[in-house]
């Protein structure tokens, strides 16, 4: 394949990875680390790395937006943040030695574990809780959902719970590229109690932060490599834009289901990868 046509299909998966990342506040890499891997025989290090990049493209693409229209908690954000950054230096410098293999079975334990999540019903998800810490920190919040032409209003509970899981989600990002969105999104939409379209444009808000924390530990081992990281890059961020245009106007229950929907495929992917 010319180095040509390999830039312009990454460019389209990246586009479309961007796009689906941005509406489900995952950063995009749980389509393009699969990709470049299954699809465009990119060793995982590297696809790792260039996913890392187009993470914060995805941030920086979708999360003006989001702050625009007041639908991402910046305050919970900048709070879930400080672990979320801890767990991501923690994880870029274990990537350094776990084998490719164990990192396809974790990326694949990881999105199977958050697709069942979100696939619980209603009726088991984590009843709302006193929270000292969010009411003391102003946690709480509320935003004008388009597609309902209203106003929501949301009270966070468990914020410990959310900085425990932030710390593994920033781990899960430097390890896998993934932006820990995957983690973050269902325990703010579960266990806090926030609203999904709340969650994922707070996540976006969250990723880039966390991927420039764990992009520097990447670059300085040279592992990120500017003909796969380029393409990637631009790909999603003009799929981020496109996506954040669309998710004020989308109903709340569709994004969940795409989201599950792509969990599952990524999943199977990985793991019939890793067990090969």
């Amino acid at each position: 394949m010319s180095p040509v046509a390999f830039s312009l299909i990454v460019l389209a998966i990246s586009y479309f990875a961007g796009l689906l990342g941005s509406l489900v506040g995952v950063g995009g890499g749980i389509v393009v680390v699969p990709a470049l891997t299954l699809l465009m025989g990119v060793s995982i290090q590297k696809a790792i790395a260039a996913s890392i990049i187009s993470v914060i493209a995805t941030s920086s693409g979708a999360a003006a937006s989001y702050v625009t229209e007041r639908i991402a908690n910046m305050r919970l954000g900048m709070v879930l943040e400080i672990a979320t950054v801890i767990g991501a230096l923690t994880g870029a410098y274990l990537a350094d030695w776990v084998s490719g293999k164990a990192l396809f079975l974790i990326f694949a334990v990881v999105l199977s574990y958050t697709c069942w999540s979100m696939l619980k019903p209603k009726g088991h998800a984590v009843e709302p809780a006193p929270d000292p810490l969010a009411d003391r920190l102003d946690l709480h919040g509320s935003y004008y959902d388009r597609a309902l032409g209203r106003d929501v209003t949301y009270r966070l509970s468990r914020t410990k719970l959310g900085l425990a899981v932030s710390y593994l989600a920033g781990v899960a990002s430097g390890l896998l590229g993934i932006g820990g969105g995957v983690l973050k999104v269902p325990v703010m939409n579960l266990a806090m109690g926030m609203p999904i379209k709340a969650c994922t444009a707070t996540s976006n808000f969250m990723i880039g932060v966390t991927a420039a924390t764990s992009a520097a530990v990447y670059l300085m081992r040279g592992e990120v490599l500017p003909f796969v990281a380029a393409p990637v890059a631009i790909g999603v961020l003009l799929g981020a834009k496109t996506g954040a245009t669309l998710l004020g106007g989308m109903k709340s229950s569709l994004i969940r289901y795409v989201f599950i929907a792509v969990l599952a495929v990524s999943a199977a992917q990985m793991l019939m990868k890793g067990l090969r």
